[in-house]
């Protein structure tokens, strides 16, 4: 019993010291970096979606855009300051996930806590990408491939199918979440508003359109996971790029995917600007 009694004052001692890590002056400093960095990839995302448009080819997704990235002059250099920021913003959203929000009501802190281990996956998933092309081992065309991969392996597995459905509409449902967000402006709740009006109608005008534009995208993205699934034809769930692709192929298609693509380019600045504004404790 004592034996236990020091294992669980062990353990909250090295909780409480993860805690002050990730509540340093510094760290945030990094982790806000993260919203930046997030910021310039979705600005290059929106870039590729106007060259798709106009004609041109790339690859209209994550790995494009650290792709675009890592062909600047300071390529490498861009590469790692951006993995460490978004990996700090993960284990800051992390830590939110596992230590803040103790102080609210049941379900929402549930709610709180979700959100924040969701968005601490995002970020990862980001910081390996930009890993993965820091070390040489990433191409542009991964995401597409991967999000073919997956549900070509998931298809094979017992229940596979609906979990790749339900993983399509919860993609969908976000995207809808993201796009309602924008419109109501709720974001402006997770940041320290410009005192000058000009400079917050400049704020509210890239978060607005930012969040439609990206929730276009993350509905186009679920559909297509769950129609190929449905269709069994896993070489079409071809994640964002192939979502940006499909709307390109649309009729009108071409000034869809570049009205898409100017929003992406608003919510890559909207993100840099968060990077500064945001709320880091709620």
């Amino acid at each position: 019993m004592h034996k236990g009694t020091a294992i669980k004052k062990e353990l909250r001692q090295a909780a409480d010291a993860a805690e002050d890590v990730t509540n340093s002056r510094t760290f945030e400093l990094l982790a806000r970096a993260g919203f930046a960095a997030s910021g310039v990839l979705h600005f290059l995302v929106g870039l590729i979606a106007i060259r798709l448009a106009t004609g041109g080819s790339g690859s209209a997704d994550f790995s494009g855009a650290v792709a675009e990235l890592a062909s600047q002059p300071a390529g490498p250099f861009l590469l790692w300051g951006s993995f460490a920021a978004c990996a700090a913003l993960a284990l800051w959203q992390a830590s939110d996930a596992i230590f803040d929000y103790g102080h609210l009501p049941t379900k929402e802190k549930a709610g709180k806590k979700l959100k924040a281990a969701a968005q601490a996956l995002v970020f990862a998933g980001l910081a390996l990408t930009l890993a993965s092309f820091a070390l040489g081992t990433g191409s542009g065309g991964d995401n597409q491939q991967s999000a073919t991969d997956l549900t070509v392996g998931l298809m094979k597995a017992p229940g596979g199918v609906a979990v790749l459905v339900l993983l399509g509409v919860g993609i969908a449902v976000t995207g809808v979440i993201y796009g309602i967000r924008g419109v109501k402006k709720s974001f402006e709740k997770h940041l320290m508003m410009p005192t000058d009006p000009r400079a917050r109608t400049a704020v509210t005008v890239l978060g607005v359109t930012g969040y439609v534009a990206k929730g276009i995208v993350l509905v186009l993205t679920g559909l297509l996971i769950a129609i190929a699934t449905l269709r069994a034809h896993p070489e079409e769930s071809t994640g964002l790029d192939g979502g940006l692709k499909a709307l390109r192929d649309q009729p009108f298609g071409v000034y869809l995917l570049a009205a898409v693509g100017a929003g992406l380019i608003c919510y890559g600045v909207y993100m840099v600007v968060r990077a500064k504004l945001a709320k880091m404790t709620q």
